[in-house]
């Protein structure tokens, strides 16, 4: 992860004399010592704007600096917000704004009007927020006491969906071969995705990769395996196959790295000179912090590395996933997700094993290794990004993950079984209204609330399903938003 950090900026103005203005300054970064030991990236406190020439300045450095991903703004004291346009409509970068005061009570013994212009954020806020939806421009308000931990936690969530931004405008996509032939919903427009999410979607042939793996050498290989050896309990004999996906893997990062790719996809129906699909390689590579999407499906890759970012540690628990079947005894209603062979380790519940087995699907020669496992139990969330023709879509529903409520002993694939909230009927029912991919990435680390931030910062339509949705009032919403993007 890049050193990202986020700007403070603190509104006030000369009205009320050099020493408040000092008392500002200094207040304003203790705030931001403070929070940055309490948040997942370090607050700069960078100036006390007094000025149109402040403010837009800074803000042309926060667009220009690329450790910024973000900036936090915050009125002490009344600051005229006309002073704020030509700032805040130039602004690129997401904004949060920060309604809170640097006192947690009235004092009742000392307050007075010397008192009251120092404290005005009540006033302050209120202006700062007007110009805000006067210019209509995305942001976040957050209200507290910026020493209460529960502002601190929307404030780390807030950041790490900044950070999503920081890495959706920086990613590359890495496609080796094309789509899965006849499928639509990994489709999409590329020029649009580039446009509007700062995607560079193109396509390396599978040839190159094979090249590729004709270069790489008995240590590297032998070093991978190791590697896996240290993470893995292996449950094969079958070593070769193991060695095999470790050249895969190696070639692979080798072609990403030098093309500055942080995601890749690739499709069964396209594996020219090779004699297996990337399983372990692939599953591997997203436990480094690659995304991944299955046939060709270049949406779900850049979206898994854009959560992972987002997540603890800047490689969270997210990882590229697939419904395949129902369990819809009832009562006792499930979903089970996996895929043929690349889901990530970030998802398993116990230490994977790798195994060899046939793949019955696809142009494989030699039967692939694989990570098997069972995911996590807890809650989660699932997400998709659709392309709408003109608009895109990011469509979130929340799970409760379980334990799998069967051993499947003849299904040896990553598997992760969870309930679509509000119930997996009507899950099921207003995700398929919505039109969510069968391919999602599967998150227990970020919420949808931070994906709604994150689509709010990327200016596109949001869809959430959660423990309150109905058919009929997503059927209504849907009929709104439509309305609403077709006019936009």
């Amino acid at each position: 992860m890049k050193p990202y950090e986020f700007w403070f900026v603190v509104g006030s103005q000369f009205l009320y004399g050099q020493e408040v203005l000092d008392t500002v300054a200094a207040r304003s970064a203790e705030m931001a010592a403070e929070l940055s030991k309490l948040l997942p990236f370090p607050v700069v406190y960078k100036v006390t704007a007094k000025t149109n020439k402040e403010i837009t300045e800074t803000v042309r450095e926060a667009n220009y600096r690329p450790e910024c991903a973000g900036i936090i703004t915050w009125c002490h004291t009344f600051s005229p917000s006309k002073m704020w346009i030509d700032g805040l409509r130039d602004l690129q970068k997401p904004w949060c704004h920060l309604a809170t005061q640097y006192n947690v009570e009235i004092p009742n013994e000392e307050i007075d009007m010397d008192f009251m212009n120092l404290n005005q954020a009540a006033h302050g806020d209120r202006e700062h927020g007007f110009i805000g939806a006067r210019l209509r421009k995305p942001r976040k308000v957050i209200a507290g006491h910026w020493q209460d931990a529960r502002v601190h936690k929307r404030l780390s969530d807030w950041m790490r969906a900044a950070v999503g931004v920081a890495v959706s405008k920086d990613m590359k996509v890495m496609r080796f071969g094309d789509n899965m032939r006849e499928v639509a919903v990994t489709e999409g427009d590329k020029v649009e995705a580039q446009i509007k999410l700062g995607w560079q979607v193109n396509t390396w042939a599978v040839g190159d990769l094979v090249k590729e793996m004709k270069a790489v050498t008995e240590a590297e290989i032998d070093a991978l395996v190791a590697e896996y050896e240290a993470k893995y309990d292996v449950a094969t004999d079958n070593t070769a196959a193991i060695r095999y996906q470790a050249k895969e893997e190696i070639a692979m990062k080798k072609m990403m790295d030098r093309e500055g790719c942080r995601a890749f996809s690739n499709t069964f129906q396209d594996l020219y000179g090779m004699e297996q699909l990337p399983g372990l390689a692939s599953q591997h590579l997203m436990s480094l912090g690659y995304g991944y999407g299955g046939e060709g499906d270049w949406k779900v890759s850049a979206m898994t590395a854009i959560l992972k970012a987002m997540g603890s540690c800047g490689n969270g628990a997210s990882g590229f996933m697939e419904d395949y079947t129902y369990h819809l005894v009832e009562g006792k209603e499930y979903s089970l997700g996996a895929h043929m062979l690349e889901v990530c380790p970030s998802l398993a519940a116990d230490k994977p094993r790798i195994e060899t087995h046939h793949l019955g699907i696809g142009m494989n020669e030699k039967d692939p290794a694989r990570l098997v496992f069972e995911g996590k139990a807890g809650p989660g969330i699932v997400a998709s990004l659709i392309d709408m023709g003109g608009r895109l879509r990011l469509i979130v529903q929340d799970i409760e993950a379980v334990k799998p409520i069967l051993p499947m002993p003849k299904l040896p694939v990553a598997r992760v079984m969870w309930r679509a909230l509000p119930d997996l009927l009507t899950g099921v029912e207003c995700w398929i209204t919505a039109g969510g991919a069968h391919h999602t990435v599967l998150s227990y680390d970020v919420t949808a609330d931070m994906l709604r931030d994150w689509a709010r910062m990327m200016d596109i339509e949001f869809v959430h399903i959660g423990r309150d949705t109905t058919p009929e009032k997503l059927e209504e919403e849907l009929l709104v938003k439509d309305l609403i993007w077709k006019l936009r």
